[in-house]
């Protein structure tokens, strides 16, 4: 008996579908964590001032094919553009509108800026108290409410170029804006948990975060050893001050190779791939608190026997013995082990646009949304500022 014809299938929910975010951020920090909850299915509208645009929109070279640049693209992937001038009556109006329509706004003006505009804490919570407003600052609202907040600044001040590069060397930064990549998602986890509040009490709240608690946060084991002891760890290149080996050991020609033997056992795996079993029972590495001691011996034994082949070679080896390793790969060559392990690492949005770097979020029954290309500055600007002239009931316009 022929089946009646399926009818068609519904797009899958997402995560955070229905939900509105206004986000008035610059930069990095909040850009991207509007950004992630655009991935999970929230509808982002990115307001940036007139003529300029957010500043990175000008951070570079380098430049895509259209022109723009890759810093701004970066971090703005899946939004609608809108430009306002906070100083104009009639926009700062618009603004106001849309921070009581929407369920996030996201900010990263200094503290007290955005009074004169209405658009603060008190003002939008009155106006909305189901917002979840979110501020963004460097250094909190309360003694550094003052002082501006760059991620290579607070890479500075908060210790982590302290610990970075190598013994008696310079102090470095790392090499991408390490402490806003984590406030934005300090930033993310904070309004996620305002949302389910939310849910359970129909009230918004504030989420606060600043990048020098979000860093100090992040240092883990560095900060907690040094509570612990009352000393300040200081740089070790890539070694590792409480595990060993868990550094990179130079190979054939020197070519450096990452090895993670983190207990015992991959220890002794990693001597009997070497063909050196018995280091594994030298009562100077047998266990890791005598290989951390006896640090330079055990690199210098790894070493005679590493030199002997290629870090590509040896990765199959090793990783054969169950010893996590891998050679030091270029940007480019880690995009291409991830596109070789089936994790789709890249994904295209339109042509003439950069290729947005893939979420790493995989949920089984609510799936990201897949990336569309970054706003041009008020690219949606006129549909946008129709819709808040509007009734407040009326539902955002689609996607344009």
């Amino acid at each position: 008996m022929p089946q009646p014809p399926r009818p068609p299938a519904s797009p899958p929910a997402r995560a955070l579908d229905g939900i509105l975010v206004a986000d008035f951020s610059r930069v990095l920090a909040g850009p991207l964590a509007a950004a992630t909850l655009a991935d999970l299915g929230a509808e982002v509208i990115k307001v940036e001032r007139p003529d300029t645009g957010d500043d990175t929109r000008a951070w570079g070279p380098p430049f895509g094919p259209d022109g723009t640049a890759a810093y701004f693209d970066a971090a703005n992937r899946s939004k609608r553009g809108l430009a306002l001038d906070l100083g104009d009556p009639a926009d700062a109006a618009a603004a106001r509108e849309l921070a009581r329509r929407a369920d996030v706004l996201i900010e990263n003006f200094r503290p007290g800026a955005l009074t004169r505009f209405g658009l603060d804490h008190t003002a939008t919570r009155a106006a909305n108290p189901r917002l979840v407003h979110c501020t963004i600052t460097g250094f909190g609202s309360g003694a550094g409410a003052s002082l501006p907040g760059y991620d290579f600044v607070v890479q500075a001040v908060g210790g982590l170029m302290s610990i970075t590069g190598e013994p008696g060397g310079p102090a470095l930064k790392a090499g991408v804006a390490l402490v806003d990549v984590l406030t934005a998602k300090d930033a993310t986890t904070g309004i996620l948990a305002a949302l389910r509040h939310r849910d359970r009490t129909g009230r918004g709240q504030l989420v606060e975060v600043n990048l020098l608690s979000s860093l100090l946060g992040s240092l883990v084991n560095q900060a907690s050893g040094h509570l612990a002891t009352g000393r300040d760890p200081g740089p070790m290149g890539n070694r590792h001050p409480s595990i060993a080996p868990y550094e990179t050991l130079a190979c054939r020609d020197g070519r450096p190779l990452a090895v993670a033997a983190g207990n015992d056992r991959q220890f002794r795996a990693l001597a009997t791939a070497l063909g050196a079993p018995e280091l594994a029972d030298d009562p100077r590495f047998a266990r890791n608190q005598d290989r951390v001691q006896n640090r330079t011996d055990l690199i210098k034994a790894l070493e005679e026997r590493l030199a002997s082949d290629t870090p590509e070679n040896w990765t199959s080896r090793l990783l054969a013995a169950s010893v996590p390793c891998g050679p030091v790969n270029t940007l480019s060559q880690a995009l291409q082990l991830a596109g070789r392990l089936g994790l789709g690492p890249v994904t295209p949005v339109g042509e003439g646009r950069i290729p947005q770097v893939t979420s790493p979020l995989r949920l089984s029954d609510t799936p990201v949304t897949p990336p569309t290309a970054p706003p041009r500055l008020d690219e949606h600007g006129t549909a946008l500022r129709t819709w808040l002239s509007g009734p407040a009931d009326h539902p955002l316009p689609p996607e344009m």
